[in-house]
């Protein structure tokens, strides 16, 4: 019988607890942990439904897209401890967080869990007691347009990528795959990498003069001669040509015209000065705090959303998943008070500062990311309770927010035009700039970082002027020359990516951290130094994705997809309609369906083909990339591309030096021990190897025949042994021992005690790294060092150890004390499937949307002990029918 309990579920733990705590008594609150269940994946849908209409995508297509959920299995012991809290329970509230997600997520639970106790939506923006007190008086019903959109937009992900991913494992690699966002996003670096390549540089001179004025030195550059602009590098355009009419100064000029000067009288020609004024940046959106955190804490965009997660949680910030800059009434009162207190009475205007978002899209259902509460708490306040990333994120988000209501920050701009005497190029005009501030305004508590300028180089200087006026005759202390050379445009960061993809409305802000991560774990991207750098298979895929199917990576298609979802979301158009107009095609247009079964004989050669110029082409094969072209005797060369080189290095001369470069000469490191025979190293296709040379067979001096009068068959000659070599080898310093030791693999360790097979453990080297065997069982090395250090005790331990296939175990993301079942120390690893926890004898999932930085020790435990309850692992029994979809509760 129910006991009077309300049962509040969250999505999760760590919030769970403090809001259970502002609730007060009366109150239980649990956490569903993210989603309880998901589309099932097609092949563990039962025998009897994988030929009917929901085989190929777990969604009958012909039938309303109806989806086929299944409770995740790591979620059963949760939903039956739902169940178990509803059955005592006399009303449900629904407190998951207020977007497309968090109302599935209700949604689902809903549908799960059943109730018939009346359901209440409670939504909030901040973790605090007035806010948790005000969303329990304000409850809602379930907003089922938010759960149309969510579930079309994961439908229309299943569609997409199940439609367009088996192209690309036909025609490119196995195993890539295609995403609705991801796809583009893609390209975007690609296309960037394209213009890398494609860049011509320009090189030109500068020349900058320090003047002096009453004892008081400025520095002016030269901006026109004879009234002509001198150019700049912002003046060329990609291909290295000057735009518009523009003096460019080359080596000799810039010598000639400093000559002429340094014997020059100068004067100043106009002094212009005009007001300054520069207004604070908005309060951070989701987007804006991913750019701002990339910029000056160097966080990337997923740590930024853990980060604020965990803030979040723990009641410090609001809701981190927002695209509106506004601030709630009680908000500004703060961030007013706070800015007096530090700055003084002057420092907010007379009137708050209101903020709206700019893009179209836009859900200003949310406030902007600030500190929470109607009083913040200052940094320094909350030392030694955050994490040292909490703190820091904390102090950025504090600053802007306080930043956010202060005055302009204003002061003078002035402008000082010199000239010279006429030279034999005319009269040469020079210029300085300087800013006074004369009040700092909101610069006393935040300044906007800034991403890369290519400029830079050339942006005038804001120097300290002295106090001139036209006429006023300047004194040359010294003149500089100096070359530039023009630079192509900058790779993307995530800052400037993440900046990139809200401009043209790819995906949504609160998924940007999500997406970087998939392309870069996918292996479509590198991140070098900050910098996003594609992939040749990159390169491939998008051949394929623009010529056959390019309304799929079309930025403005892929914008309009997102607008289409917020239509849903507002309850202006209809699920199953937009459904069935992408993948079936309306107003003679084809949908995806028709789109890919029509797509024709790909050529799966010109895909993977780049072409460099001159005959030279790049091939991204099966194990990398290599350099091809025909020579006049019609021999085709082959050369491998260096793995550190980047696309944008690539030119055609460098990859000419590549194939021109003498082939390395095979060296006799000297015989084998046991078989006397020789041994050489060689550079193959696929890199360096040694090789055991087998002696020339000896041929008979004369045929032998059979009884029938026919030469016998003559047999093949045995298959010389081959090792790669490791990677930190060469074949300039590999010696003998070490060729030998690479032959001999694989090498046996020995026998698992306990395995009553006696089946062995071996060790090798493989396509993908180190890896030990036992039977079918395989586990990888974290080392090549490995294959001949590893003891029998440390690969019987390896082997306890989950299984990645060819990715190699990543180290622990977070350690715990032991476990206080088995005893052994706890570890967060990082898996081939996703985080899990383990205990060197049981391997949790974390579940999904449980970020792994929130996961405490208690968790960890709680983690391993469902596993272990759980014995093990099953196929999760499917249900016997699609999910229904119901009229949520009604208050």
């Amino acid at each position: 019988m129910a006991d009077g309990t309300k049962l509040v579920i969250v999505e999760s733990p760590a919030k769970g607890k403090t809001i259970e705590r502002y609730l007060g008594e009366g109150y239980k609150v649990l956490a569903s942990v993210g989603h309880i269940r998901d589309l099932v994946s097609p092949r563990d849908l039962p025998a009897d439904m994988k030929k009917g209409p929901f085989g190929k995508f777990a969604v009958d297509v012909d039938s309303a897209f109806e989806p086929y959920y299944v409770v995740n299995d790591d979620k059963r012991k949760t939903v039956t401890e739902l169940k178990k809290a509803l059955k005592d329970a006399d009303e449900l509230i629904l407190a998951t967080d207020e977007d497309r997600e968090g109302e599935a997520i209700a949604w689902h639970l809903l549908e799960v869990l059943k109730p018939k106790v009346p359901v209440q939506r409670m939504v909030f923006h901040e973790i605090t007691k007035e806010a948790i007190e005000h969303a329990r008086d304000n409850t809602r019903q379930l907003d089922m347009d938010l759960v149309d959109a969510q579930e079309t937009r994961r439908i229309l992900d299943r569609l997409y990528g199940y439609e367009v991913s088996p192209v690309l494992w036909r025609k490119v690699r196995q195993g890539l795959s295609a995403g609705r966002v991801q796809s583009p996003t893609a390209r975007l670096i690609v296309d960037r990498e394209r213009e890398r390549m494609a860049f011509v540089p320009a090189a030109y001179w500068s020349l900058a003069a320090t003047f002096d004025a009453e004892g008081k030195e400025f520095l002016a550059r030269l901006v026109r001669l004879d009234g002509a602009r001198v150019a700049t590098g912002s003046d060329f355009d990609d291909r290295g040509q000057v735009k518009g009419v523009r003096t460019i100064l080359d080596a000799e000029a810039a010598a000639s015209l400093a000559e002429e000067l340094e014997a020059s009288a100068f004067e100043v020609a106009s002094v212009e000065s005009k007001p300054y004024r520069r207004r604070p940046s908005a309060p951070f959106t989701t987007s804006t705090l991913q750019q701002e955190a990339g910029r000056k804490l160097r966080f990337s965009a997923k740590q930024t959303m853990s980060v604020a997660q965990s803030l979040y949680e723990n009641g410090y910030i609001t809701y981190m998943r927002t695209d509106s800059p506004s601030l709630s009434a009680q908000a500004i009162s703060a961030a007013r008070t706070q800015a007096v207190a530090l700055y003084g009475d002057g420092a907010v205007p007379q009137a708050p500062r209101l903020y709206s978002g700019k893009s179209k899209s836009a859900q200003e259902a949310h406030e902007a990311i600030r500190p929470a509460g109607d009083a913040f708490s200052t940094p320094k306040s909350l030392a030694g309770k955050l994490t040292d990333n909490e703190q820091r994120l904390y102090d950025l988000i504090w600053k802007r927010t306080v930043a956010s209501q202060m005055i302009d920050a204003t002061g003078q701009t002035a402008t000082i035009t010199i000239a010279s005497a006429k030279t034999s190029r005319g009269v040469a005009e020079l210029t300085a700039s300087g800013t006074v501030i004369t009040e700092p305004g909101f610069l006393q508590a935040y300044e906007e970082g800034k991403d890369v300028d290519r400029y830079a180089d050339d942006a005038e200087q804001d120097a300290t002027l002295p106090d001139v006026k036209a006429k006023d005759a300047l004194g040359l202390k010294s003149l500089d020359r100096k070359d530039h050379v023009t630079t192509p445009p900058p790779r993307y960061t995530e800052a400037s990516l993440v900046k990139a993809l809200e401009e043209l409305e790819i995906g949504r802000p609160s998924t940007y951290a999500s997406i970087i991560d998939t392309i870069v774990r996918r292996g479509f991207v590198t991140v070098r130094g900050g910098a996003l750098v594609p992939e040749w298979i990159a390169f491939a895929t998008m051949n394929l994705l623009e010529e056959h199917l390019g309304q799929y990576v079309d930025y403005d298609f892929t914008a309009e997809m997102l607008a289409d979802l917020d239509r849903i979301a507002d309850g202006d158009a209809d699920r199953v309609e937009w459904l069935t107009r992408f993948y079936r095609g309306h107003d003679g247009k084809p949908g995806l369906r028709d789109v890919v079964g029509n797509l024709g004989e790909i050529d799966a050669r010109a895909v993977n083909s780049i072409d460099l110029g001159e005959g030279v082409t790049l091939r991204v094969g099966q194990y990398g990339p290599y350099l091809e072209r025909t020579d006049e005797q019609g021999t085709i060369q082959r050369a491998n591309v260096p793995e550190e080189l980047t696309p944008d290095e690539l030119t055609l001369v460098r990859a000419q030096e590549l194939l021109d470069a003498p082939p390395v000469e095979e060296r006799v490191l000297g015989e084998h021990p046991e078989t006397g025979k020789s041994i050489i190293v060689k550079d193959g296709r696929f890199g360096p190897y040694v090789q055991e040379v087998e002696p020339e067979p000896e041929t008979p001096a004369e045929p032998q025949l059979t009884k029938t009068g026919k030469p016998k068959r003559v047999p093949k000659p045995p298959k010389p042994r081959t090792a790669s070599l490791f990677k930190t080898m060469t074949p300039e310093s590999i010696d003998l021992d070490a060729a030998v030791a690479l032959l001999s693999l694989p090498r046996t360790i020995g026998v698992d005690p306990a395995d009553e097979s006696a089946t062995p453990i071996t060790v090798r080297n493989g396509r993908y790294g180190p890896f030990i065997t036992k039977g079918d069982e395989t586990r990888s090395l974290d080392s090549e060092d490995e294959i001949f250090t590893i003891t029998l005790e440390q690969a019987i331990e390896k082997l306890a150890q989950p299984k990645y296939g060819a990715r190699r175990q990543s180290s622990a993301l977070a350690e715990f004390d032991a476990d206080p079942v088995s005893g052994k120390p706890i570890k967060v690893k990082d898996g081939r499937f996703g985080p899990y926890v383990t205990d060197g004898e049981t391997n949790a999932t974390i579940p999904r949307g449980e970020e792994v930085s929130a996961v405490t020790f208690e968790r960890a435990v709680e983690l391993l002990q469902i596993k272990r309850d759980k014995g093990p692992a099953k196929k999760p029994a499917a249900r016997k029918a699609p999910a229904k979809r119901r009229t949520p509760a009604k208050k």
